[in-house]
This record gives structure tokens, sequence and C-alpha cells, in this order.
């Protein structure tokens, strides 16, 4: 089906309890059948991870899956789980047009595993909404006012002590500036580097080519770095000459998944040294490795060269908009005066709510069951496609929200094709790849485990699967 299972809950949770539950679940998984969302032979998740998707009782959604299977839309059969029953097709209906080539028509894909993506499902709304009343209650009026274009001094104090002993960033809240995502940040970075003068800056071969756009829209030109299986190569000769600036994600490459190596990290430092220029560097996912004990940040090998970016969109939510810079010392004053008003763009409740949030030691404990419900998906996303793909490797180390899938050569379009007839929602490398970069890189897939809800992994992987032997 196109939506999570939770999405069924949004109307059966209005005054309705015990049978007028079980009845508007009945009515919910019908509707579903008709439509065509819950095709003939989908596997439904166990009642115990739908009910804990829906937040009601195990045994309402066993019931209702009993009377359905009573009733004949459901099957249950002891190793293979409910599913949809099958069901003739109408006489009346007209003959089905022939197939076309291309991607079939739908409303919208079937199942996603789109990369970039937390499982919001998982936002600590409770623990979130305590935060916030602690924090409001203690807060003195004057907060509610336009306040330093910094942002709140309570956040970037809890910033500045979280970052330096789980990212080992040398920050003072001084230099730390509230943004609202890492696209804000990189923009005012970005015009602020023109401003300085900066006429070319240096990429990596792969990754967004809204943050390469952003820093096209600034005025600058754009070198894509090298690259070889180790990742990016910033020390190969020639590779930053003429930059001003580079942009990197030292910590877990997006989307390639390899870390910066040791080499490749001194010789980025050791550039901005010699040559005056800033490295930029994205840290979207350090927090979460799972084989080890994250490398530490870039920044803390040189904080007056690296502008270090960090955000909530992937430990907490995206909805939240919330992302901070830690700037060296003299481009402080730079950047803000490039953003004029743009800095205050962040509501004070929020910043106020994390800050709490974060000395509460909450957002450690979130960070911490986070990382074992992904680093579980991501095992079994290997285990998976290990017994039933073994034709295809999973690279990259075991960090992120991300792995990739990586296919021989004319795998990825065969393999997208697929999925997009499978209903399946999925990235090839190829759409990451910068078009000056050089030729001859990897094909593959970019899946990302965290999108799905818990009630549709399992069968999201199974269309996976399908989608992979089909490239074999």
């Amino acid at each position: 089906m196109s939506d999570s299972w939770a999405t069924f809950g949004a109307d059966l949770h209005l005054d309705m309890s015990g049978p007028r539950l079980r009845a508007g679940l009945m009515t919910a998984l019908r509707d579903a059948v008709r439509s065509g969302r819950l095709a003939p032979g989908a596997r439904l998740p166990s009642s115990r991870s739908l009910a804990a998707d829906l937040g009601i009782a195990r045994n309402t959604v066993a019931d209702a899956y009993a009377e359905l299977v009573a009733e004949g839309w459901l099957t249950a059969r002891q190793g293979s789980g409910t599913r949809v029953a099958p069901r003739p097709a109408a006489r009346t209906a007209p003959p089905a047009p022939a197939p076309t080539r291309g991607r079939p028509e739908r409303e919208r894909p079937a199942h996603s595993l789109m990369p970039g993506r937390p499982d919001v499902a998982s936002f600590p709304r409770a623990a979130w909404l305590k935060a916030a009343r602690r924090a409001l209650t203690a807060v003195p009026d004057d907060a509610f006012g336009y306040g330093d274009p910094r942002g709140r001094p309570e956040l970037r104090t809890a910033l500045a002590d979280y970052l330096a002993r789980a990212r080992g960033v040398h920050a003072t809240p001084e230099r730390i500036l509230i943004c609202s995502g890492f696209v804000h940040g990189l923009s005012l970075v970005g015009r602020t580097l023109a401003r300085r003068g900066v006429r070319r800056a240096a990429v990596e071969s792969y990754g967004l080519d809204i943050h390469w756009n952003l820093l096209a829209q600034a005025g600058l030109a754009l070198s894509p770095l090298p690259f070889d299986a180790a990742g990016t190569r910033p020390e190969a000769p020639g590779a930053l000459h003429g930059a001003g600036a580079v942009l990197m994600t030292p910590a877990h490459q997006f989307p390639l998944g390899v870390p910066l190596s040791p080499t490749g990290r001194a010789a980025a430092v050791d550039w901005a040294r010699r040559t005056g220029g800033l490295v930029l560097e994205d840290d979207y996912d350090g927090e979460f490795r799972y084989d080890r004990q994250p490398v530490g940040a870039l920044q803390g090998l040189d904080p007056d060269r690296v502008v270090y970016f960090g955000t909530a969109s992937k430990s907490l939510a995206p909805g939240l908009r919330l992302a901070w810079m830690v700037l060296p010392e003299p481009v402080v004053g730079e950047v803000l005066a490039t953003s004029g008003g743009e800095a205050r763009l962040t509501g004070v409740t929020d910043q106020l709510t994390l800050a709490e949030f974060l000395t509460s030691g909450a957002y450690d404990r979130h960070v911490r069951a986070m990382r074992l419900r992904y680093r579980r998906r991501r095992d079994d996303l290997v285990d998976r496609v290990r017994r039933e793909a073994p034709h295809v490797r999973v690279s990259g180390i075991a960090a992120g929200l991300h792995a990739v899938l990586e296919l021989p050569p004319g795998g990825e379009a065969s393999a997208l094709r697929a999925a997009a007839w499978h209903g399946l929602q999925v990235e090839g490398l190829g759409r990451y790849r910068h078009p000056d970069a050089l030729p001859g890189g990897p094909e593959g897939l970019v899946v990302g485990y965290g999108t799905p809800s818990d009630s549709s992994w399992n069968g999201t992987l199974d269309v996976l699967c399908h989608v992979l032997r089909a490239t074999g």
C-alpha cells in the first residue's frame, strides 16, 4: 500500500473504543482492498506490528483480522501470515489495456526506500512535549522578542557541549549560528564566500544537486573531486587547485557510504591552512555508526579552517527545520552580515525545546534508541540481499540511514525500471553523480532503510529482493 499503516489510525481514534474501533479498522481494510491499495496476495503486518503502529490493543487487530478472514477478504495460513484473499475479476469490467513500456500509471509508489529520510514515526513526541513544557515554563519573557540573530543562547550553549563530547567539535556558543536546515546554512556560507571573492569551490563527485546548485547560484564555479573505491580523493594532484572552498561529507560520504580516509582528511586541512581556503563539513548523520565509535568531525583538526554543519533532520525529524553551523571566529560576522534578517527564520520555541532536550539527556537516549533500530534494519537488509540476491554487493560502512547495493554494468537502469513497475520508490547512484565527474563510476541502488514503517518493512524488502533477482 502507498501510505503508512499508521494513516489508518487518523480517523479511528476519535471517540472510538472496543467494538467501534474494531469496526472502523475493518472498514479501512475493506476499503483498501476495494481501491487496490492492498492487492490480492499482499501480506499484511502481524497483529502485533499493526497494533503498535496504530497505538491500539493487539486483540483489536487480531479480532478484525479474524472477522475479515471469515468474510473472505483475507486468508490466514500458518507460516505465510495474513494476506489479502484472491478476488475474481468483475465480469462487467472492460478488458485491461495492453501493458505499455515505461513506468506504470500509479497515484504514488506503494513502497518507499528513498534515502536521506529518517523514521519519522519514531519521533519522540512525549519526550519532546515534556521538554517543551519545561523549557517554556523556565524561559524569561524577553526570549520571545527578536533576540540574537545567531539563535537562542540556551541552544547554542547546549550544542557547544554536546558537539564537543559526541563529535569532537571545538565550539563556543559565540561561534554557533542556528539556521533553518542545512540548505539554508549552505546558502548563507556560499554567498559569504562569493562576497569574500572566492570564485571556485570543489565538491564531491557524488552528492546532492541541490547543494551544488546553491553554490553555483552564489556565483561559484564547481570542480568535482577525484574518487576511487576508497572514496573521495582531495589529496590527488591538482584536486583542489584554484578552489577557495571544498564541500565534503567526511564521516559518511553521501551516497557512496565510505568515510574520508586519514590521508584525505589531513590533505584537506593542510590545503586550507596553506591557501586560506575553507572546508565545508556536512556532518549529516555522523552520530549513526553501528560497527564502532563514530569517527570524530574533521572540524576538530582545525576549527579556524573548517565550517561545521549539523542538523536535527536525520536524528529527529526534517520537519523541525533545525540546523546549526560552527563557524571560524573571523567568519561569524561575515555570515551574519550576509544573512541580514534570515538568521531569525527558526522559531524560538523549537530552539528552546531542543536545548532542553539536549541538556536533559533525552536527545542522547533517543539517538541511542534509533541507532539500535537502524542497525537492525541495516542488518536485516544485508542478510536478505545476501540470501536472495547473492550477485548484489552491499557496499559502504555500517552507518547512517542508507546503503548502496552495487549492481553489474547495466543493472542500475534495469533495476530502476523493475522498481517502478512494482511500485518501489528508490534511487540509483547515477542520480547523485556530478555531470562533470570523471567517467567509470559504479552502478547501484541507494536504499534508504529508515523510511518504511515497521509494519511495511518486510513487504518492502520482499519487493526489493524481487527487483534485485530480476537483475541477476
